[in-house]
């Protein structure tokens, strides 16, 4: 079968083109290019989508934890802890700003940050937690808001992964994903299920003196022009990018739908085979599975890969290399032992195409084919 994606853009394009053309012609008619109308509404958009929350729209999604940061003054040398198993930018800010990135495993099951290994990880110079919404579902995020409160931390939540998935408190809250914490980041990368054509982020928080400053940073320091009251950067959404999200945000939810229906129908294709993990959820979060992935033999998984790749589907490792092995964040006194779920997952993990332009023939012709060779291979 010819065609098949881990994400298939164009054809999602397809499907809105006449109100994405629309809405980029538009932009080009007014010429509006930076901060054009079409950023406020899109912003406003959001906070309603949010529940609320004060939207500050930026270039990127790693500018949005930079910015973040930045905005709750952290200080370097302060203490920082996240996930071990995550994509490289959520570290990276840390270090950028001379910051301390403490680094911790993940839960074996959901691969989100364990809380407990988090609490074990606070000293005296740490100052914030950023749990990652890996794949599509949230972090422990009840836990995690128990053990700032008790030190007194800020929550950034690494929601790039995550938007629109939503996280039920035991006593009954449901809030989205990315308004829990002080602070949620994320990024409108064309794969994300909210993505643009380009490069795009997004900080929002429900503190209105807090989206006051993330504002101010995001742009040069300013609150009014040429006058610079704080050190900032220069970070924003440019307005055909807000345009075309604009656009798709009300298509979210539907994408989300159509992500969880082809995940439920991988599930159902691998239940009982056996070799193979599938994705496990948090039953507080929902998961609006950014990525599909599961958990095949370690030394298995290139010739399943392999077999894939000849029969035309396209399969990713989401993360090869756990965070404390890549040079540019080796400690001394940090090894391999302390993470004994990220080093098995990074051997083991396996993500099949997912995306919202998926046919039941596709997924058929997916499924078959990973069950022939997992049980060829095992």
């Amino acid at each position: 079968m010819k065609g098949i994606q881990m994400v298939d853009l164009k054809g999602q394009y397809i499907k809105i083109k006449s109100e994405i053309d629309a809405a980029i012609q538009n932009v080009i008619q007014n010429t509006a290019f930076i901060n054009g109308p079409e950023v406020k509404s899109f912003k406003s958009d959001l906070e309603r989508y949010l529940d609320g929350s004060h939207v500050i729209p930026c270039a990127n999604g790693t500018d949005a934890l930079q910015i973040a940061m930045m905005a709750l003054q952290l200080k370097p040398g302060d203490e920082v802890i996240t996930a071990d198993f995550t994509y490289v930018a959520t570290a990276e800010v840390i270090g950028l700003l001379g910051l301390k990135p403490v680094l911790v495993d993940v839960k074996p099951d959901t691969f989100t940050i364990d809380p407990e290994l988090v609490a074990k990880a606070i000293t005296s110079k740490t100052r914030a937690i950023v749990p990652v919404h890996l794949f599509g579902q949230c972090a422990d995020m009840e836990t995690l808001n128990t053990i700032a409160d008790l030190h007194n931390l800020y929550i950034i939540e690494d929601n790039a992964q995550a938007l629109g998935a939503t996280y039920t408190y035991n006593n009954g809250p449901i809030k989205k994903a990315g308004t829990m914490g002080n602070i949620g980041c994320t990024s409108f990368f064309p794969s994300k299920n909210l993505g643009c054509y380009g490069d795009g982020g997004a900080l929002y928080t429900q503190d209105a003196d807090l989206a006051r400053v993330i504002q101010m940073i995001a742009h040069h320091g300013q609150r009014v022009q040429y006058v610079h009251d704080m050190l900032g950067v220069n970070s924003r959404l440019d307005t055909l990018q807000a345009a075309i999200l604009q656009i798709k945000l009300k298509h979210l939810n539907a994408y989300n739908h159509a992500r969880q229906a082809v995940a439920a129908y991988y599930d159902q294709a691998f239940s009982g085979i056996s070799g193979i993990e599938i994705p496990k959820r948090n039953p507080q979060s929902t998961h609006v599975f950014h990525q599909y992935t599961l958990t095949v033999p370690a030394l298995k998984r290139d010739a399943i890969r392999a077999d894939l790749s000849e029969c035309g589907i396209p399969s990713m490792i989401y993360y090869p290399i756990p965070l404390h092995q890549q040079k540019a964040y080796l400690q001394a006194d940090v090894n391999d032992e302390q993470f004994p779920v990220t080093v098995n997952l990074c051997k083991s993990v396996l993500a099949l195409p997912i995306h919202t332009e998926m046919t039941t023939e596709m997924l058929d012709y997916i499924s078959s084919n990973f069950i022939k060779s997992i049980k060829k291979h095992i």
